[in-house]
């Protein structure tokens, strides 16, 4: 991927905060990417008990972690607690904004992302959010109100954020996976039987229980089946003694708890069986591969089915509701992918034909054209 083209590069000084789960994080780490590659400075902020906390000190980036949480789903007296944090969290935030002097702060989802958010703007500091999903959450709509740019996947049907500062710039996806993707490797195969299913950084317990009846059932139809299951920590025991249980051929099958490499993942795949985060959505559209979407029924305001439809209509995925999963309608649909190597190539240039490459090239000339930078 090309270097941005601008000359401010060297002075970016970017605090990116926020995380929870990869859909959150993953965008801002291929922001920051990008800003390193160009001789600025990223620090992120998050809290102890995101995947950002286990997963950018392995990646070699900086992290300070602010205690706040959310409100909802939350009782009177545990809302209660979490607004008594907050004092310490501003302050927290302000140290953070004094000793890093950054040019502009961003959030990109979660609950680091508020606080941060709003004691930079308290500040003085220029700010922007990501927006990855088709219908924005409640703390992207407060936060919109107060940030001078709001960076979007989708345009903004529901006339959720100002006009004026809406930019439809793509969800950012790491420079890494897109060129792993942009290889030989990763054209679909025409003879393979190779599935892929995850449910998010964290895993899915819905999508886990019905694999653990599915996947013996696609071992009896489909020829030389294999499978790659990202199950959650929590969940991979019990998945992997379910598949050993059934007599899956132990080549043929992996259990991980998480995968770090999405990009092997992907390339390894025929099709792919996932939730429909905004995340996973981008990453998909560089792959080429075909996807089933079953859309997560609690996500705010049911924006991962609105995510899935957009692929959905493009002709790049079915979408089955988590309800259906176990369902005839849903094996036969992934059995109709992992043997009709046709469908899976239209299937998957109707995918490709929503990516967009530029997307962090595009963030950064909206941080750039907010930043003040020393002439």
């Amino acid at each position: 991927m090309p270097n941005s083209a601008s000359s401010f590069g060297p002075q970016r000084r970017l605090l990116i905060a926020g995380g929870g789960t990869g859909g959150h994080l993953f965008p801002g780490i291929a922001v920051a990417e990008r800003v390193r590659a160009d001789g600025g400075q990223v620090h992120f902020v998050g809290t102890a008990r995101g995947v950002e906390s286990r997963l950018l000190p392995e990646l070699g980036w900086p992290l300070s972690r602010i205690k706040v949480a959310g409100l909802k789903g939350r009782g009177l007296s545990a809302k209660l607690g979490v607004v008594a944090r907050l004092p310490a969290a501003y302050f927290a935030c302000r140290r953070l904004v004094r000793e890093f002097r950054p040019t502009a702060v961003v959030g990109v989802g979660g609950y680091a992302s508020g606080p941060m958010v709003m004691t930079a703007w308290s500040m003085g500091i220029p700010t922007a959010i990501l927006e990855q999903n088709s219908i924005p959450g409640l703390t992207n709509r407060c936060l919109s109100r107060v940030v001078r740019r709001v960076c979007t996947m989708f345009e903004d049907e529901a006339q959720a954020f100002p006009p004026a500062k809406v930019k439809v710039t793509g969800n950012p996806v790491r420079a890494a996976l897109i060129e792993q993707l942009s290889v030989g490797d990763a054209a679909p195969r025409t003879e393979s039987a190779r599935l892929l299913v995850f449910g998010g950084s964290q895993g899915a317990r819905a999508i886990n229980e019905a694999m653990m009846k599915l996947a013996p059932q696609l071992a009896e139809r489909v020829p030389g089946f294999e499978l790659w299951h990202q199950t959650g920590t929590a969940d991979e025991p019990r998945v992997r003694a379910a598949y050993e249980q059934a007599g899956l051929d132990h080549d043929k099958h992996r259990v991980m708890p998480f995968i770090t490499d999405m990009a092997a993942a992907y390339a390894w795949s025929d099709a792919v069986l996932c939730r429909a985060g905004a995340t996973s959505v981008a990453e998909l559209t560089f792959s080429r591969r075909p996807a089933v979407f079953v859309p997560l029924p609690s996500a705010a305001d049911n924006h991962q089915e609105h995510n899935a439809r957009a692929v959905v209509e493009a002709g790049g995925a079915w979408m089955v509701r988590q309800d259906e999963l176990g369902s005839r309608r849903t094996i036969d649909t992934i059995v109709s992918l992992l043997t009709d190597a046709d469908q899976r190539a239209t299937m998957g240039q109707a995918m490709h034909s929503l990516a967009r490459a530029g997307a962090v090239d595009a963030v950064l000339a909206e941080i750039d054209a907010i930043s003040v930078y020393p002439r």
